[in-house]
């Protein structure tokens, strides 16, 4: 699981990069500020959770196991749901997608619950 975490928050990063850069380049001034802003928040958060992924797949070399494999799952389910959500909302202004980006919240709180809970048991 190891190897599985490092390259998916490995990919996840590179993606939050072009998204940064994509965002900076060719959506500024073509969308809303308010929007703008809410895709950057989307690219932070990408990058943040990316890290974590890293941080799972190391971990995972020290306490391998099911909570740690959880809490790294979590964090992919969190970009999906957050990030994704809020890129979605950004480019098409569907102010309902924001509905889902809590539960994207939620995933990434339970994926720090998961990262804690195999340090400390580990």
């Amino acid at each position: 699981m190891d190897r599985v975490f490092f390259a998916i928050g490995s990919l996840s990063a590179f993606i939050g990069v072009a998204l940064g850069a994509f965002a900076a380049h060719a959506l500024k001034g073509r969308i809303d500020p308010q929007l703008l802003i809410t895709f950057e928040v989307g690219v932070r958060y990408q990058m943040y959770h990316a890290l974590a992924l890293l941080a799972v797949g190391w971990a995972h070399t020290r306490w391998p196991g099911t909570v740690l494999t959880t809490g790294g799952w979590l964090f992919v389910l969190g970009t999906v749901l957050f990030s994704g959500s809020l890129y979605a909302l950004s480019l098409s202004g569907a102010r309902w997608l924001g509905a889902i980006t809590p539960f994207g919240g939620i995933a990434f709180l339970a994926g720090w619950l998961c990262l804690a809970w195999a340090a400390w048991k580990g």
